[in-house]
């Protein structure tokens, strides 16, 4: 998300490094050039250019503050109007039980996937949880939901018996039984999706409301719709009492003109992103995090909790431990890469991270990716005990049965070792001369 809007972005600011004090001209030069891109981003027009013009109000003959470039000034500007343009979002708390909460939207939109990643999000909060579809129209939408919900512990999936022939009325009949039978904290409604919006279609949904009675309407939108996410957004809203919407196939786009232009336009909350295909790709929406990933200042804060979900306070003083014995086997490497993984890989950790398009583009010079990680991962399991607690054994014969057993070359297998090497040298010369000599001796 935001990868071609930021990369324009970074290169405009980059252009007013030089000026002492914010012009007009240089002003209105840099404007100019992210008006377009926004446009060229699918942001809406109106939106886009009430934006340029608060954002030049601000800046035009504004002094640059002693020690802070112009350009850092600038990015200061554009991003504290970015988070009142994307609007803050409260969260969803569920802080009354039971809490129902109905999921609205296109056909394609992503609306089971979403329901099962927000199954997900309450089940980890320790939500006891209903999940139920009152989708009988599309073939197998009860099964995949169905499917999600049996991933997550302590989800449970309402069916009616006969539900190949259940009406709508008695599927949401049987859901809100279960979830007084079950004592749950949580029902999670999917809805049918229609190929448009129609008259019967927003009938049914009018009729459900009236049925469950929701705390939330949710509605799921596909950003890769460009401006018509708009349009469905709002007319979505105008039928129903909508109270947030989930933004999904947040990682295919690459432009994010529909996530900056979605408030403004609509006056709904975004509730959450879907990053991914998995149960945990979704994030909570912030606006300070969002802005300052399109400026190229990273997201620490999201990085941080996607590593408190991964790794224990516990796994962590072990590690570092362990690096200060300089007693880190191949299993350890393998277990923090495959916590790697889990966070969704070296590109989701990158886009976390200040500058990380430069990072990026350094990485892929140099063939690093999350594949590389497989093939290390690959590499690693394929080694015996032994071999994992002292690579000093490693012989050509070894690294030659490796490679073959991993399905990967000499050279990989190589590389590999001698990273590993060069860390282990790297935190044992840490532990001989203390962290501040060290600092010093590397010229840090």
């Amino acid at each position: 998300m935001f990868d071609s809007l930021s990369d324009r972005i970074s290169g405009i600011f980059k252009k007013l490094r030089k000026s002492g004090i914010l012009k007009e001209s240089d002003v209105e030069d840099a404007l100019r050039e992210i008006r377009i891109a926004l446009l060229e981003a699918d942001v809406s027009l109106e939106v886009a250019k009430k934006f340029i013009a608060e954002v030049k109000e601000k800046a035009v003959g504004q002094k640059i503050i002693e020690s802070v470039s112009p350009e850092q000034a600038v990015i200061k500007i554009v991003h504290d109007r970015l988070v009142e343009l994307l609007g803050k979002s409260s969260p969803i708390e569920a802080n009354k039980k039971p809490y129902v909460i109905m999921i609205v939207g296109l056909q394609g939109a992503g609306k089971t996937s979403a329901t099962g990643k927000l199954a997900n999000f309450f089940s980890k909060r320790n939500k006891k949880v209903v999940t139920a579809s009152a989708d009988i129209y599309r073939p197998a939408a009860a099964e995949q939901l169905e499917m999600l919900s049996r991933k997550i512990n302590g989800v449970i999936f309402a069916r009616p018996e006969n539900a190949s022939s259940a009406s709508v009325e008695t599927v949401c009949e049987f859901a809100l039984q279960t979830l007084r039978n079950e004592d749950a904290d949580v029902l999670l409604l999917d809805t049918a999706g229609r190929l448009h919006i129609d008259e019967v279609k927003m009938n049914e949904l009018q009729m459900i409301e009236n049925m469950i009675r929701p705390d939330e309407i949710i509605l799921t939108v596909d950003v890769m719709t460009g401006q018509d996410a708009f349009n469905i957004a709002e007319k979505f809203s105008r039928a129903l009492p909508v109270s947030g919407i989930i933004l999904t196939r947040i990682d295919g786009d690459a432009r994010g003109g529909a996530v900056l232009s979605m408030r403004a336009v609509t006056g709904r909350e975004i509730k959450f992103l879907c990053t991914g295909e998995r149960l945990e790709d979704l994030e909570f929406f912030d606006a300070e995090r969002i802005a300052g990933r399109l400026l190229g200042m990273g997201d620490i804060v999201s990085l941080v909790e996607k590593a408190r979900e991964n790794f224990s306070r516990e796994e962590a003083e072990k590690t570092a431990r362990k690096l200060q014995e300089g007693i880190f086997t191949f299993d350890d490497l393998a277990v923090q890469m495959e916590k790697m993984s889990k966070m969704g890989g070296l590109k989701t950790i990158l886009k976390m991270l200040p500058q990380s398009r430069e990072i990026e583009k350094l990485m892929d010079a140099h063939g690093i990716s999350d594949k590389t990680l497989a093939k290390n991962i690959a590499i690693i399991r394929s080694m015996t005990a032994k071999e994992k607690t002292d690579f000093k054994i490693l012989n050509g014969s070894r690294r030659k049965r490796i490679a073959a057993g991993s399905g990967t070359g000499v050279a990989e297998v190589n590389k590999l070792i001698k990273q590993y090497e060069n860390a282990l040298t790297l935190f044992k010369k840490m532990k001989k001369n203390g962290l501040r000599n060290f600092m010093s001796t590397t010229g840090r």
